[in-house]
């Protein structure tokens, strides 16, 4: 059986490489950098109460335990420098993702196991995953690549605990700290943590259509 180690280094390599060109101040152009985001919005699939659901969320993987809280105190010291008329501040926010999450010297950081979300409708998807924790996560780049992620959903909505609390502050932080920040609306803002199960190479090739995968974490 084939590793799934090629959708890893499709789905994190392809988000941090242009995170570093970007970084770096390459040119690149639109549609380049639209293309690589198929890598960071799957749809997510969901069965419940709202019937056969599938919904396009942005998605990023995360890093093990033991770095969650030195690189969230990253995240919120550079979110906290934000003075509303900041134009450096998604430069320097790029920085900060290169050194903690995205430089290859920093790979054996990121947990490969799991991947986060967030919640910002809270309508379909919502209703099911409160009610069925399973899902299914389809990526598409065209013209030919795609996989199939299945695994189970844990939503940390409320400060049930410092864990759940520290999620939800991780996910929206890491949204943030490129795009303009709004605290004020995190606690708006459920976060998934979509643990990985099973991946299909679904791709139109010969060895995809359904291939199933050895998941090697």
């Amino acid at each position: 059986m084939r590793t799934a180690e090629a959708f890893f280094n499709w789905a994190f390599k392809t988000r941090a490489n242009t995170v570093m060109k970007l970084r770096e101040g390459e040119d690149m152009t639109k549609e380049k950098i639209f293309l690589s985001f198929c890598s960071h919005t799957p749809a997510f699939v969901s069965h419940g109460p709202e019937g056969l659901n599938a919904s396009v969320k942005g998605v990023g993987f995360l890093p093990k335990d033991e770095y969650l809280e030195e690189t969230l105190e990253a995240y919120l010291e550079h979110i906290d420098s934000y003075d509303g008329d900041d134009k450096a501040y998604s430069k320097r926010g790029l920085e900060i993702l290169t050194k903690y999450m995205y430089d290859p010297d920093v790979r054996h950081r990121i947990d490969f196991t799991k991947m986060g979300s967030l919640e910002m409708a809270k309508k379909h998807s919502w209703a099911n995953y409160k009610e069925n924790r399973e899902a299914t996560l389809i990526f598409y780049q065209p013209p030919m690549v795609s996989y199939e992620v299945r695994g189970k959903i844990e939503i940390y909505d409320e400060k049930e605990s410092k864990k759940q609390e520290l999620y939800q502050q991780f996910i929206n932080a890491q949204h943030d700290v490129y795009h303009r920040p709004n605290k004020a609306r995190w606690k708006e803002n459920p976060a998934y943590i979509f643990r990985i199960e099973e991946i299909y190479d679904n791709s139109a090739s010969k060895d995809g259509f359904g291939t199933k995968l050895e998941f090697p974490y």
